[in-house]
Parts: C-alpha cells; sequence; structure tokens
C-alpha cells in the first residue's frame, strides 16, 4: 500500500512547510490534506501557492484533500452549520457544494488525486430523499472534480446513509464508476465491523484511513493502540481488487510533537 499520512494530526496548527517536512521524514509518500480553514485554509490563495511550490520542490505527493466539514475558522465552535451535501434544506445543501468547491480549486496549484467527501452528519438517516441529495451532490461534484485531475471518493461514517450497503447503492444507482470509497477502519470497527465493511465494499475501495479505537468512541488512535484486528485489516485491504493507499488518520487532540509523529508514524508504515 501507498503510505500516506493525513495532516488532521496538526488540526490545531497551521500547515507550513516545516510541518510537512515533518511528515516526510517518516517515510510517508504522501499526505492528506485536510481541509479546514484554521489549519488549511484553502480559501487563501496565498497559503496555497506557498505550499504548492513545497511540494514542488519535494518528493511528498499531495495525494488526496478530506473535503471540508465546517466553512469557518473555529470547526464550528461558534454556531457555524457543518458542511452536509444531503441537508434536507436546499440552501444549506447548496451552500455545502460551493464550499467543497471552493477546497476543490486548490487542486489548480496543488494537484492531487482524490477528494474523501462526507455524505451528511452521524444523525442523517436512509430513505429515498437521501439517496436522491447523494445522487445529485456527487452528480455536481465530480463533473467540478474531474476537469481538475481529481476524483471522488466517499467514506463510511457512522450512520445509515453511509451504510456500506447504502453507499453501494448510491454508487450503482448513479452510475458513478469512477467514484470509488475511502474505507475508514475506525468507524467500520464501531460500525458493522471491519471484516463485513470490506467484503461490501473491495472492489471500490482506492484508499483507506488507517485509525483504531476500543469499539465504544471514535478515538482515531495509532494502529495498534485499540482493539481493532490489524492482521485482518492489512490482509483485507491488499486483496482488494486495486490495492488502495494507507492514509495514517490519527487524532490532533493526542497532541504529539512532528518529533514522535514521524517516529510513530514509521512504526506503523512498517505494516503497508
Amino acid at each position: 500500500m501507498l503510505k500516506v499520512i493525513s495532516t488532521h494530526v496538526f488540526l490545531r496548527n497551521r500547515l507550513h512547510p516545516g510541518l510537512l517536512e515533518s511528515l516526510q521524514k517518516s517515510g510517508a509518500q504522501g499526505v492528506e490534506l485536510f481541509a479546514a480553514r484554521q489549519h488549511f485554509d484553502y480559501s487563501d490563495r496565498h497559503a496555497v501557492r506557498d505550499l504548492a511550490g513545497w511540494f514542488r520542490s519535494n518528493p511528498l505527493e499531495a495525494f488526496s484533500m478530506h473535503a471540508p466539514l465546517y466553512p469557518d475558522y473555529e470547526m464550528g465552535r461558534a454556531g457555524a452549520p457543518a458542511v452536509n451535501v444531503i441537508h434536507p434544506d436546499k440552501a444549506r445543501r447548496i451552500d455545502s457544494m460551493d464550499e467543497i468547491k471552493r477546497a476543490l480549486e486548490a487542486a489548480e496549484q496543488i494537484p492531487f488525486r482524490f477528494l474523501n467527501l462526507h455524505l451528511g452528519e452521524r444523525e442523517d438517516g436512509w430513505s429515498p430523499r437521501a439517496l436522491e441529495y447523494s445522487l445529485t451532490a456527487l452528480e455536481h461534484l465530480r463533473a467540478f472534480a474531474n476537469p481538475l485531475g481529481v476524483k471522488l471518493l466517499v467514506e463510511n461514517l457512522q450512520s445509515e446513509v453511509t451504510r456500506p450497503e447504502h453507499l453501494l447503492e448510491i454508487l450503482t444507482i448513479g452510475h458513478f464508476a469512477d467514484i470509488g470509497v475511502c474505507l475508514d477502519t475506525g468507524h467500520a470497527h464501531l460500525g458493522e465491523g471491519l471484516a463485513s465493511t470490506l467484503e461490501t465494499l473491495k472492489p471500490r475501495i482506492r484508499s483507506a484511513h488507517i485509525h483504531d479505537n476500543h469499539g465504544q468512541r471514535d478515538e482515531h488512535l495509532w494502529p495498534g493502540d485499540g482493539t481493532l484486528n490489524w492482521d485482518e485489516t492489512y490482509n483485507g485491504l491488499k486483496s482488494a481488487p486495486q490495492s488502495p493507499a494507507g492514509v495514517l488518520e490519527i487524532h490532533h487532540a493526542l497532541e504529539e510533537t512532528p518529533e514522535t509523529i514521524a517516529q510513530k508514524a514509521a512504526k506503523a508504515f512498517e505494516n503497508f
């Protein structure tokens, strides 16, 4: 598997070349840019251009981007509504897609392969309307992303809409042959179970968010620090028809230093 790490681990810090260099020291081949304005401000063309210059001069690939979850600089703590492309309110859906398109525009300066997208929030239920809104959002965002050289990925979350069988239904009904799945190991562990989720989504998996938990909450721990069966996980991912990238998505609240992050990531990558 391609060795990738998400900048989510530095979410409390403004992303700058020094942090990217520390991730490169881990042996990572690529990074997933976490699109949060207080961290990676995709709306600031000067900031995007500075990071683009660093990527052009270094071997670390900008592999993917995680779509924004909130449109503000405080991750919704001041009351800003979440980015939700399947919200019942049409204005919210339009605003959410516009925010994601702003983030996608960064690909003009920092080319990346995939955009990892959330379909809704944890409370969203499965219904014909949720299916309709999911199809509309993916069609619209795909049309915007493809000319930029970016393919969409949908992620299994802790919601009815993104249960493995529902994700497959959305992609099948929409005839979205070019949209893949980012399998999230931690979310699978909290839901249907990793083995079942892998078996259902395996033909569509293009990327995998790698993190651990104890089966009770979404902790985003380093692999091996929770209760997930990692031999089963890695063997299952490696057996996918298109060998996916492994993206370490570790929680920023662990408050590790760039040095310890590089060390722990290097150790995790040994199993890739």
